[in-house]
């Protein structure tokens, strides 16, 4: 979505925060560039979704002077850890900068809503470009493009949800811890922390770190029942559902 108005100017990054992959940035110093700045979390399933349009953003247009940011706020205590939070963002293979909002003071700097959250500021650093949720990748790479003054073919779609004239269907909503029964999505995800096995429906997932993993993924939207066993030395956090096209 583009900002009401160029008067929204960049809040700065917190000194005392600490960063997973570089030694420090400051807001300030980034002027004369985009900056695009990704509010997100490796335990929430919309963020994973999310992360490989800004990993591919960051490879295309870094060279033109984008800086790609993320902002790693946590929704569950285990991402609270920093160490953790440094192996989720090697594990994932995110090379552009992350600080690690342990507290959400980033978070209420901005007076985020939800994750993602995507914000896209200008050479002067103010806001040109916002978007909460999954979705709007075109329009966020064209709002890049305009800003770099530069054309390119733009990032395909990943999946058919994706797509900027998708309809999409509304999925069961997340439930806390472990979930059996019925659902309508796209898409089944689990939160999980420690390690052992999971079944779910009868298949059976090891797991190995804490994170959001995907279960079952769908053509399109579509009603099926869950049944997850949830092994020792396992917690499920939380069972979160993804759209799907009607």
């Amino acid at each position: 979505m583009r900002a009401p108005a160029d008067t929204i100017p960049a809040p700065p990054f917190l000194t005392h925060l600490r960063w997973a992959n570089v030694s420090s940035l400051r807001m300030d110093r980034q002027l004369g560039k985009p900056v695009l700045i990704e509010f997100w979390d490796f335990c929430r399933p919309n963020s994973l979704r999310t992360l490989p349009y800004l990993k591919a953003w960051h490879e295309r247009y870094e060279q033109h002077g984008l800086r790609v940011v993320g902002i790693h706020s946590p929704g569950f205590d285990l991402g609270r850890e920093k160490q953790t939070v440094k192996d989720a963002v090697a594990r994932l293979g995110v090379d552009y900068p992350v600080l690690i909002d342990t507290d959400l003071e980033m978070w209420r700097e901005y007076e985020n809503q939800g994750w993602p959250a995507r914000y896209l500021f200008d050479q002067h650093s103010m806001l040109f470009h916002y978007h909460y949720g999954e979705g709007a990748y075109l329009e966020t790479e064209l709002a890049i493009q305009e800003l770099l003054g530069c054309e390119r073919e733009p990032f395909e779609p990943l999946r058919p949800e994706d797509s900027q004239d998708a309809e999409l269907a509304v999925q069961t909503e997340d439930q806390p811890s472990a979930y059996s029964g019925p659902y309508e999505a796209g898409g089944v995800w689990v939160v999980l922390d420690g390690t052992g096995t999971l079944l779910a429906n009868g298949a059976e997932l090891t797991v190995s770190h804490p994170g959001a993993y995907p279960l079952i993924e769908h053509e399109r939207h579509t009603a099926g029942v869950l049944e997850l066993q949830v092994g020792d030395g396992l917690q499920c956090l939380a069972t979160c559902f993804t759209p799907g096209i009607v």
